[in-house]
């Protein structure tokens, strides 16, 4: 009884770690996309600086993992839930590097004039941005229901993305000195969408911690 406490306890310990790097992963972020639309490139330079944080956090979350598992030999829902915080906090450290990518683009678009005003690239954003939350939100409450709305919301996004290629297509093939910017914008757009994949990634997992079903490669259901 008090070895199951004390794991329990370590548990609780290792979720908190995670809701801290969600939180971490989740400003990079917001700052990166605030470093595009206000033309800030000390701050993007500091959205870059400090993904070092998010990779020790990853260091630290897998060395727990391995530790519970080699202490503990957890089993069935327990051993799920170890594993899922591993993949999940790998997740969390991509979205971090997509940030870091976004402030990259953003501080050699700083250069030049900017090509248009920015409200589809903020939209996708906000939408992975909230991705993210509710997909941790899910793995928090281990609420099964919550991740499929993740998975279903990712097609909105992707939809922006469309959207937002071919309006810079046009751009380019109208002038063709606006290719460097518009290519440039096309990879932000794309580094917010592989941030709502990650989202979707998170949000699958939590349905495999719940239900122990593995949703990987199926057509997503809206919820009911």
């Amino acid at each position: 009884m008090v070895q199951q406490r004390h794991f329990d306890d370590e548990l609780a310990e290792l979720k908190g770690k995670l809701l801290q790097m969600a939180g971490l992963a989740e400003d990079q972020i917001d700052k990166a996309l605030a470093s595009l639309i206000t033309r800030d490139a000390a701050l993007a330079c500091r959205v870059i600086e400090r993904d070092h944080k998010v990779n020790a956090m990853d260091v630290e979350i897998d060395e727990a993992c391995i530790e519970l598992l080699a202490l503990h030999q957890p089993a069935a829902h327990d051993l799920r839930l170890v594993t899922t915080a591993m993949k999940l906090s790998t997740e969390l450290e991509r979205i971090s590097d997509l940030a870091e990518s976004i402030c990259e683009r953003a501080i050699e678009l700083n250069e030049e004039p900017q090509l248009k005003p920015y409200i589809d690239i903020p939209r996708m954003g906000s939408l992975a941005r909230v991705m993210v939350k509710e997909s941790i939100d899910a793995f928090v409450k281990e609420d099964a229901k919550l991740a499929r709305k993740v998975i279903v919301d990712d097609d909105f996004v992707d939809d922006l993305m469309e959207q937002l290629f071919r309006e810079l297509l046009s751009f380019m093939m109208e002038n063709p000195h606006t290719i460097s910017r518009a290519i440039r914008l096309s990879f932000i757009a794309k580094s917010l969408e592989r941030v709502a994949d990650h989202a979707t990634n998170i949000a699958e997992l939590v349905v495999y911690l719940v239900e122990g079903k593995i949703i990987r490669h199926t057509s997503p259901t809206v919820p009911s």
